[in-house]
C-alpha cells in the first residue's frame, strides 16, 4: 500500500510548480457545488480557475483544444449527473466531446489524463474539492503542459470570451446546447 501512495503523491520539488488548470462547469450543478465548497471552506488547490457555463453541452472539441493551446495545464468539464441535465443531454455531449479531445491530443503525444470529466449536483461540495483534488494531482504528475505559450495572458483572454459568470442571459444564449443542428453531422458519424 505505501508504494502506491508514494506514486500518486508528486515528488517534493514539484508541489510549488505554478499549474493552470481551467475547469469549465454548468450553472446548475458543478459550479453550485464549487460555491457550496467555498460555503463549506473546503480547501482547494489554487491551480484551477472556473468558468461557468450555462451548460456543459456548450463545450465544444475546439473550446478545449484552445484552453490547451492557450496554456492550461489540464482542462475539467464539470456538469450534472448522468441523466439530470438540465438541458436534457448537455453533459452527455460534453462526455462524448471530452472523450474525442482525449483521443485527439494522445494523437499528437499529449497526455489524454489532461482532459477529464465529472458529474456532481448542486449539493456535492464535498465531491467538487474532491474532484479538484485529484485533478490537480493528476496535472502535477504529468507535469506543465509542453503547448503552454512563453507569453503569458493568452489563457486569461480565452476565458474571459467564455465566461458567464455575468451573462444575465445566459441560459437564452444556450437553448440549444444540447440539440445540433442536422446539417452539422453527416450521417454515421459521431458528433464533435
Amino acid at each position: 500500500m505505501q508504494a502506491v501512495d508514494t506514486e500518486l503523491r508528486p515528488p517534493a520539488q514539484e508541489t510549488d510548480m505554478d499549474l493552470h488548470i481551467v475547469a469549465f462547469c454548468c450553472h446548475f450543478c458543478a459550479y453550485a457545488a464549487a460555491d457550496l465548497a467555498g460555503a463549506l471552506r473546503v480547501q482547494s488547490p489554487p491551480s484551477v480557475r472556473v468558468v461557468k457555463l450555462p451548460c456543459t453541452g456548450k463545450v465544444d472539441v475546439l473550446l478545449l483544444l484552445g484552453a490547451l493551446e492557450h496554456g492550461a495545464d489540464g482542462v475539467m468539464v464539470a456538469g450534472c449527473l448522468e441523466g439530470d441535465c438540465h438541458y436534457q443531454r448537455g453533459n452527455l455531449h460534453a462526455r462524448q466531446r471530452v472523450e474525442r479531445v482525449q483521443v485527439l491530443i494522445e494523437q499528437i503525444g499529449l497526455e489524454p489524463e489532461r482532459v477529464r470529466m465529472f458529474n456532481m449536483s448542486s449539493g456535492m461540495g464535498q465531491a467538487w474539492a474532491d474532484a479538484v483534488a485529484e485533478m490537480d494531482a493528476q496535472v502535477r504528475v504529468l507535469g506543465p503542459s509542453p503547448l503552454r505559450p512563453t507569453a503569458p495572458g493568452g489563457l486569461d483572454v480565452l476565458i474571459d470570451q467564455v465566461d458567464t459568470t455575468d451573462d444575465e442571459g445566459a441560459d437564452e444564449q444556450v437553448r440549444a446546447c444540447s440539440v445540433r443542428p442536422p446539417s452539422s453531422a453527416s450521417p454515421g458519424r459521431p458528433e464533435s
